[in-house]
């Protein structure tokens, strides 16, 4: 189980990030591009869900390169990531907090930061990491 409160230092740690507020959910940015939000499920999302139960916990919403990479994250994650019909046709992916390990959450992040960062930024980072 993981935080928001935790997702935020994640986030912070991350090279050029800095947190505000979009929709009046906290967001994170790189090079002025949100990587990451809180992203609560709307009145209309929960309805879409029918007679299904949805997710009930704190949810994170993260960038993708594109939504082939979406559908790859979504494969690769079968418990802990969804996407809902808002996303449909926009690269993001939903990460339940309270069922993900904060190891998959900080993966994610990353993988979310390196679509939006400057790629020598990224670059550099991962050579740091030693994942280059």
């Amino acid at each position: 189980m993981v935080t928001i409160d935790e997702v935020a230092g994640m986030a912070m740690a991350l090279p050029g990030v800095t947190e505000g507020l979009k929709f009046r959910h906290r967001t994170w940015y790189v090079d002025g591009k949100g990587f990451a939000w809180e992203r609560p499920l709307s009145k209309a999302d929960i309805k879409r869900y029918g007679t299904e139960t949805p997710p009930a916990g704190e949810l994170l919403a993260l960038s993708t390169g594109d939504l082939a990479e979406k559908e790859a994250i979504l494969a690769a994650h079968p418990v802990g990531f969804f996407t809902i019909e808002h996303f449909a046709d926009y690269p993001a992916v939903l990460v339940e907090l309270d069922v993900v390990s904060a190891e998959v959450v900080a993966d994610a992040l990353l993988d979310a930061w390196l679509t939006c960062a400057p790629e020598a930024v990224g670059r550099d980072y991962l050579a740091e990491l030693g994942e280059d």
